[in-house]
Parts: C-alpha cells; structure tokens; sequence
C-alpha cells in the first residue's frame, strides 16, 4: 500500500449531526480549521447523517481544500434510501435528511455506494474505501449472512477499484475485534479503523488484534479515542460509553484515570488521544471533532507532554479498581 496516512485525522460522524443538531457554519468551520491547522486526513461514511456528513464535508473541501490535497476515507455497506420516517433523531443522529441506511454488502451494492459518496463529497476520488460495521455486535444474528455477501462480492468490489486505480487502499471500519480476526482469516487487508476498541479505557482489549496487524503489515487506524466521548468529557459529565450513556462502572474507572493523570500533571484527554499510537501497528488516530474549539483542543493534546510513568499508572489504576469491584 503505498498511501501515507498522517497520524491524527478528523472522524467526521459529529458534523452529520451525531448526537446533537450542527449548523452549517460549525460544519465548515470544523473542516476549515482542522485543514489550517494541518489535520489533512477526514474519515466519513454514508450512514453519518444519512449523507449529510459527506456533503458537508464535500461542501467545506471544495471552499478551503481546491487542490484536493486532503486524504479522505469512507466506507461501504449502507445504501441510503428514502424513508417517510420524520423522527427528529433515528440512529443517533438528529435533523438527518429524508433517507434510511440499508444494509448491502453486494459487488453492485459496493460500486453504487462509492458513486454516490463522490457525488456527495464532491472529489473524483478517495484514497480509503473501507467496509463498515460488519460483525455480530451490529448484525446479530444476520452478520453470517452480510458477510458473506462481503466476501462473495463486495470485497472483490473493493480489489478492483484498488486495481484499477480508482482508491489508494481498502480495509473494514469496524467497531468489534472478532470480525476483524475473522476476515484477515480470508482475505487481505490495507487498513483496519478501529473505533473505541483501544483505548486508554481498554488498553489490552485489542492487543493480539494489533500484534497480527503489525506482523501481517495491516495499518491500524484507532477511531474513537474517547469511547464516544467518557474520555474526553470526564467521570463527572457522566457522559456517552461506546454510543450510550456511561455505566456507572465506567465512569468509576474513568475517574480513577482521572486520579492517575491529576498525579503526572497530564489532562485525561492528552492520555486517551496519545494512548492508541504507542502500539506498532496505529499509524494514526482519529477523533470526532465538532468547533473550532475542539480542533485546537486536540492539538494541545497531541503536543502535550507525557511521562512515560503515566501509563503504568494508569494501568495500575484500573487494576485496582478491578480487585475493588471483585472485592
């Protein structure tokens, strides 16, 4: 693979309206920001806002970004569809346009989607085309069935457009472990995204997962930094765990990482964001940014200094929440 991903990006899923309402102007000025401040790298998807994410992102590079010099990754998986469905959120996304994510994972499913994503983001190309959320914690008992249709056709979609030139890279953008073991089984993979499956809440969750993608040369990008947003709001926001509202365990270890960061001097936040690229395997990490104020946010956190002591603090923080919970 011979595409260079730089080692922090932009996930995209805020501005298409994730959780709450994003006007027009946040949504560029988001991008806008992020691109002076020299995050070239945007990963999106058609489900984020039903494609509102693409063509805002589209909208925003066509103004700040006209000699397409951003690297822009999306995903495949979903065709959108129009619904009558006027509920003002659906999947988590809130005043999200007219349309319905359904699942296809078929060679003609594959094609379509990358089509109209370039429509959407307004560019000839993207570098990544990545298959999102196979596995049984999205599927449940259908993910057999999905991916199979990946493998019988959407997959082989995927190979060709790389063949031909069209995409730099294909991988899964995916938020379980098992279905990313299970397809480097079968097939071969440029580029896992991983979404809040390592990090500095779960430091050893993903660890053999890694250590294959390292041996077998698969890049690793780790998306969801923040575990949806508990690592970056903090214990007392009690705020969203992996797309829900914190358990009340979670929030309890995440106010022991809080203790153990207080100690070094380091906000909670640098640690989570700086976590994820001390394994071989992560070239780069990717929060979901929204404002201004959290593009420079991110990269005061980026920059922060981190004593190397702090992770083995952190470490031991969560243990001994563990004996306590056991206890």
């Amino acid at each position: 693979m011979t595409l260079t991903l730089p080692s922090l990006g932009m996930g995209c899923a805020g501005i298409g309206n994730l959780y709450r309402e994003v006007d027009e102007a946040t949504a560029d000025a988001t991008v806008a920001a992020a691109l002076a401040a020299g995050i070239g790298y945007f990963d999106v998807a058609p489900h984020y806002g039903f494609g509102l994410a693409e063509e805002r992102l589209g909208r925003a590079l066509a103004r700040h970004d006209a000699r397409a010099r951003a690297i822009v990754s999306t995903k495949v998986g979903r065709l959108l569809v129009p619904t009558d469905d006027d509920a003002r959120e659906r999947h988590g996304f809130v005043a999200a346009p007219p349309l319905e994510p359904v699942f296809d994972y078929s060679r003609d499913a594959v094609l379509r989607s990358h089509e109209a994503s370039l429509a959407r983001l307004r560019r000839d190309r993207v570098a990544l085309l990545l298959a999102h959320d196979l596995g049984e914690v999205t599927h449940g008992t259908d993910a057999e069935h999905h991916l199979r249709a990946f493998l019988d056709g959407g997959y082989r979609a995927l190979r060709d457009l790389r063949d031909a030139g069209a995409i730099d890279a294909i991988g899964l953008g995916v938020n379980e472990i098992a279905v990313c073991d299970r397809l480097l089984d079968e097939v071969e993979l440029d580029v896992i995204l991983l979404a809040g499956r390592y990090t500095l809440l779960e430091p050893d969750a993903a660890a053999a997962l890694l250590d294959r993608c390292a041996r077998l040369g698969t890049r690793v990008v780790i998306g969801g930094p923040y575990n949806s947003g508990i690592l970056v709001e903090g214990s007392a926001s009690r705020g969203h765990f992996n797309y829900a509202p914190a358990p009340p365990d979670v929030i309890a270890r995440v106010a022991a990482l809080e203790r153990a960061c207080a100690r070094h001097g380091v906000p909670l936040p640098a640690a989570a964001l700086q976590f994820p690229t001390r394994a071989p395997a992560v070239v780069g990490v990717i929060p979901g940014l929204v404002g201004e104020a959290q593009v420079a946010d991110t990269l005061r956190y980026a920059r922060h200094h981190i004593p190397e002591s702090l992770w083995d603090d952190c470490r031991a923080a969560l243990d001994d929440h563990r004996t306590e919970t056991i206890e």
